[in-house]
């Protein structure tokens, strides 16, 4: 087996055991829930084209990345959280794969591409998303193959015409995952950085190659849209302006928000940040030329996203990609200048990796008395995280007094492979909610009294999620419409429970059970929690006199 292969498969180990083990430890959120019934309903009710959430139009998410977590679903069901996550799982194994293939093709340094594979697949957020089901690892994963091959057709002399139409698929199908959003965070920055560094050369014997691309990721990644706004105008018209509205309006930052992008590597922080600092780097690097490739990539991706108003933690994904290639710059480094290093710069590296042996050796003791009430409960759990993270502590620390970077570095990757492995399932089994009630609950209710049941004001989608059904909302643009029916039941928010029975001050109310679907006992959202009234209509003539 090649050098190369031999460290693709290790590199694939390592994702399978971050990306794909425990996968179901951690409860479903928001995100996650709104995908899932989205999903759900394509099966049930045939609605691939016109995909919905609790039987409601839903297109401002394309379909891609639902049509694959619908058909994880048939085949693993719907009950387990392991077939619903997989395909974003899948999709983070296929983004650290590409990470390191691109970087050995602009660097032909496979230690150095495959150092920027493990940190990508160990950098917080490729993690998290990786084991969450939501949308954003799909869109940047498919761009990331994009720009793998559309780098291949500027760099051979031949089958041109194939590598365009690959390129512009994975565009196309970057696009059916999360409409423009990588093309204008990660796409964009990379022409911009390549264009600068590489400088695009060949583009006029390329050009028809360009267009076949252009037109591919357009045609098969705008139809979808193009095809519900045709016979779905009016609700494509006014998801369009919702959206468009929230850009603008809806969770708006300064500028300057993502300059803590560093922090979102996680495990990185600190060597990302020096990875940065280029008057100090530039001329350390193996290859200057990438190195200042993918620090332009990094800093353009970052400017871009600044620039747009709305912004959140989850939008710095794409940055993660170049960031990740650029840290592996100056890990490489430390692993050939190490014991030449300087004190002073070695005090950084030091602090860095002393953190997590820190971490790992008190962890026995400050877990104990953190989880001593639920000690009983994560025991095996517990002595196994605590067996795995005091020894890669110490391990650590004596390789750093020992000045061997190279296995305090691999101890950093076992350190996240142990706190997956075995520090996730504790999660599942600490701060239960005593109070939680299943949605499903209601169903009982259903038969008792032989009625429908509905949503006064709004739904939250991990309750639609664990009922199983959609459940007709009440409340529609201001306005509240009556079910037909002598009787029924309404669920609501405890806040909204006084304009319920002003709303239905000619019917008997009464409270018969209430919903929970708060998973942790010390966090309560109210949005998850809902009381079930039973709505009955009572003859006139026994209404009070006014």
């Amino acid at each position: 087996m090649k050098l190369e292969n031999k460290y693709l498969v290790l590199l694939i180990l390592v994702c399978i055991a971050v990306f794909f083990v425990n996968l179901d430890a951690i409860y479903i959120n928001i995100m996650e829930a709104r995908n899932f019934i989205t999903a759900r309903e394509m099966l049930q009710d045939n609605n691939w084209i016109f995909t919905t959430m609790n039987a409601e139009p839903r297109y401002e998410k394309p379909p891609l990345p639902t049509w694959l977590t619908a058909i994880s679903m048939s085949i693993f069901g719907m009950e387990g959280l392991f077939g619903l996550r997989l395909p974003s799982a899948i999709m983070g194994l296929v983004l650290v794969v590409f990470i390191y293939k691109f970087l050995l093709k602009i660097s032909k340094n496979i230690q150095l591409s495959f150092l920027a594979g493990l940190i990508a697949a160990t950098s917080f957020y490729i993690v998290y998303s990786s084991r969450d089901g939501q949308w954003d690892i799909h869109t940047h994963s498919f761009m990331m193959l994009a720009i793998f091959f559309l780098y291949k057709l500027y760099n051979t002399t031949k089958n041109w015409y194939l590598l365009a139409t690959i390129s512009g698929l994975f565009i196309a199908c970057s696009i059916l995952s999360k409409g423009p959003v990588s093309i204008y965070a990660l796409f964009l920055p990379f022409l911009i950085a390549y264009g600068v560094i590489y400088k695009f050369k060949g583009t006029k014997e390329r050009w028809k190659s360009l267009v076949l691309l252009t037109a591919t990721a357009l045609i098969f990644g705008g139809w979808w849209n193009l095809y519900v706004y045709m016979f779905d105008t009016h609700a494509v018209s006014e998801i369009t302006s919702q959206e468009t509205g929230r850009w603008l309006n809806y969770n708006v930052r300064p500028f300057y928000y993502y300059w803590s992008f560093v922090i979102q590597s996680g495990l990185w922080t600190i060597p990302a940040f020096v990875a940065l600092l280029y008057p100090y780097l530039k001329d350390k690097v193996s290859n200057k030329k990438a190195y200042k490739f993918t620090l332009l990539w990094t800093l353009a991706s970052v400017f871009l996203l600044s620039v747009i108003p709305e912004k959140k933690s989850r939008y710095l994904l794409p940055v993660l990609i170049p960031m990740a290639m650029n840290t592996a710059f100056y890990i490489e480094y430390l692993f050939y200048n190490w014991r030449s290093i300087k004190n002073k710069e070695a005090t950084v590296v030091y602090v860095h990796f002393g953190i997590f042996a820190l971490v790992g050796c008190i962890f026995p003791i400050a877990a104990y008395f953190y989880f001593e009430s639920f000690m009983q409960n994560i025991l095996y759990w517990y002595i196994l995280s605590s067996i795995f993270l005091f020894s890669i502590g110490f391990l650590m620390f004596r390789y750093l007094l020992l000045k061997k970077i190279k296995p305090v570095f691999y101890l950093s990757i076992f350190f996240l492979i142990s706190v997956v492995w075995f520090g996730l399932p504790m999660a599942d089994k600490i701060n239960i909610n005593p109070a939680y009630n299943s949605a499903s609950t209601i169903d009982s209710h259903l038969k008792k009294y032989n009625a429908k049941v509905y949503e006064f004001n709004t739904f939250a989608p991990e309750i639609i999620w664990d009922y199983g059904k959609p459940i007709t909302v009440l409340t529609q643009e201001g306005e509240v419409k009556i079910p037909e029916g002598n009787k029924f039941l309404v669920l609501t928010e405890a806040r909204l429970s006084d304009s319920l029975q002003q709303v239905f001050k000619l019917y008997k109310t009464t409270k018969i059970d209430s919903v929970d679907m708060n998973p942790v006992g010390t966090k309560h959202k109210r949005r998850l929690y809902r009381e079930l009234y039973l709505i009955e209509k009572q003859n006139i003539d026994s209404l009070p006199s006014q």
